[in-house]
């Protein structure tokens, strides 16, 4: 069997039938979780793509497959598709945003299901305090990661730009570090584990955000820069591939190209990333 050369990881935010930014629909999204499995390609965690980054070797067609937040639309419209067609995805969750309730009903599920607004919409509810109307609730989770579609990492507990919010940099790492310190602690106690993946809120880091980062026990973190993901890539600086709302060759061959170094390496260069 071939091993992957370069592991591709997909950014995810909406499914959800509510256009607007970050958003694909759900039947582009099932477009994408069908093509793979037609196309051979193996959905990883976020264990094997940290052992891949070591050293270890993948099947050639391996892929990561990411989520940011943890929207209720993650829940009602990406998790059957998953489920269908035996696929699997990472979701980094903002803990603190994420509540208490009963389950409420997927798209397969042939009952009325909850709104989804766009993006700037869940902005407006978060900013609220309306979070349960948009975000995923702890059942959700539990019962996404008992059916195995989703496994659940940090995406901190604020998503707190605290580089921004902060006077000084001392202010800032104290603050950080107490977020992620509640992260943490929350992954913990609900689920009964945390691993050592991150990904930074907003794609934003700094030295300071790395060391603080690294002090709290993480050691993979992911951000929105693209990268050829290859054994010689800092764990520090995955990168990731923007997903779009389509159902055209686009997908197949953005896989293409970033699961091939070289391909992939020219490919960044001639588009001066």
């Amino acid at each position: 069997m071939k091993a992957a050369r370069a592991l591709p990881v997909l950014m995810y935010h909406h499914v959800s039938p509510s256009p607007g930014l970050v958003t694909v629909a759900p039947a582009t999204f099932a477009a994408h979780m069908r093509w793979l499995a037609e196309h051979g390609w193996t959905t990883v965690g976020c264990r094997e793509a940290a052992a891949f980054l070591a050293g270890q070797s993948l099947p050639a067609k391996s892929v990561l497959v990411t989520f940011d937040d943890g929207y209720l639309d993650n829940w009602v419209y990406a998790h059957p598709v998953l489920a269908r067609h035996g696929q699997r995805a990472v979701l980094f969750a903002i803990t603190g945003w994420l509540g208490e309730g009963p389950v409420r009903p997927v798209s397969d599920s042939g009952m009325a299901l909850p709104a989804t607004p766009d993006h700037n919409g869940c902005k407006r509810a978060v900013a609220e305090g309306d979070h349960d109307q948009v975000m995923m609730r702890w059942s959700e989770v539990e019962a996404a990661r008992a059916a195995g579609t989703f496994e659940f990492h940090s995406h901190t507990h604020q998503h707190a730009r605290w580089d921004k919010l902060c006077q000084t940099a001392a202010e800032k790492r104290e603050r950080l570090a107490e977020d992620l310190f509640a992260s943490r602690a929350t992954l913990q106690a609900r689920l009964g584990e945390v691993s050592d993946h991150l990904c930074w809120p907003q794609g934003y880091f700094d030295d300071d955000y790395r060391a603080v980062a690294r002090a709290a026990g993480f050691r993979h973190f992911y951000t929105v820069d693209k990268h050829i993901n290859t054994p010689t890539t800092d764990p520090e600086q995955i990168g990731r591939i923007v997903t779009k709302d389509r159902r055209d060759g686009w997908f197949g061959q953005r896989l293409w190209v970033y699961s091939r170094p070289r391909i992939g390496a020219l490919y960044l260069t001639l588009r001066g990333k």
